[in-house]
């Protein structure tokens, strides 16, 4: 049984933290929506592989990444679109751009595995990132649990604002019923709405990491150990130093 109960932390790790990365990890080891678990477990993988990759770095000191051809590192089972993709985010978010997407999307990629593999992206990332914060090695990943994707496109999306369909506020009913727990509710959310698991998925990090939607609305108290503001000076500079669109 693989151990990721951060027994080797310098600092004691909240039980809802531990909990929450079971669970993604769990999930990232299953059939998805649209990827398989060996095909997710692949992007997860490669997550971690990107930073090292000698193509992003020319990229990172081009004025534009498109300016830049050739191959990205490392030999796996995803198709060239999906490594641009977990390459691109990854490593030089800041300067995504619609250009850029149509490309992928012209390369053969749907925008429902692209929402899934962005959902993927986003859960190891953040996971990494915390691990790394806290002063330990990245967390083992789960083999692959089986399954067949369900491949089941919400009844509610319509093309909205981002780049991809969503599914809006008034939208999600049925099935969707329990994406939003609020009547407005943020575009990081909606943005990943045509696969709605990945919003459920990002949902349960951010409960851990940060605080839930409904806690959100609330600008006076504090679940945590420090305040609102101080919350929110810490997610700001985070947000910064991501080079974060918002």
């Amino acid at each position: 049984m693989i151990d990721n109960s951060y027994a080797d932390s310098p600092i004691p790790v909240r039980r809802d933290l531990r909990e929450a990365h079971e669970r993604a990890f769990d999930r990232l080891s299953r059939a998805g929506t649209w990827w398989t678990g060996v095909e997710r477990l692949a992007i997860a993988a490669e997550v971690r592989r990107a930073p090292a990759c000698s193509l992003c770095a020319k990229r990172k000191e081009a004025l534009s990444p498109l300016a830049v051809e050739g191959e990205h590192d490392g030999e796996t089972i995803l198709p060239a679109t999906v490594i641009e993709v977990v390459h691109q985010v990854v490593n030089d978010p800041g300067r995504l751009s619609h250009v850029w997407f149509e490309k992928v999307m012209a390369g053969g990629l749907s925008t429902e595995h692209y929402i899934e593999t962005i959902g993927v992206i986003v859960t190891m990332f953040s996971i990494d990132s915390f691990c790394r914060g806290i002063g330990v090695p990245p967390r083992p990943l789960h083999d692959d649990r089986g399954g067949e994707p369900t491949r089941k496109r919400p009844a509610g999306a319509r093309e909205g604002e981002a780049w991809v369909p969503w599914v809006p506020e008034g939208q999600a009913k049925g099935p969707e019923a329990d994406l939003y727990e609020t009547p407005r509710t943020g575009n990081v959310l909606k943005a990943l709405s045509l696969v709605p698991d990945e919003v459920r998925q990002l949902k349960d990090l951010s409960e851990a990491h940060y605080l839930g939607m409904a806690e959100m609305m609330n600008l006076e108290g504090s679940p945590r150990a420090i305040d609102r503001c101080q919350i929110e000076l810490v997610a700001g500079r985070v947000s910064a130093l991501r080079e974060c669109f918002y």
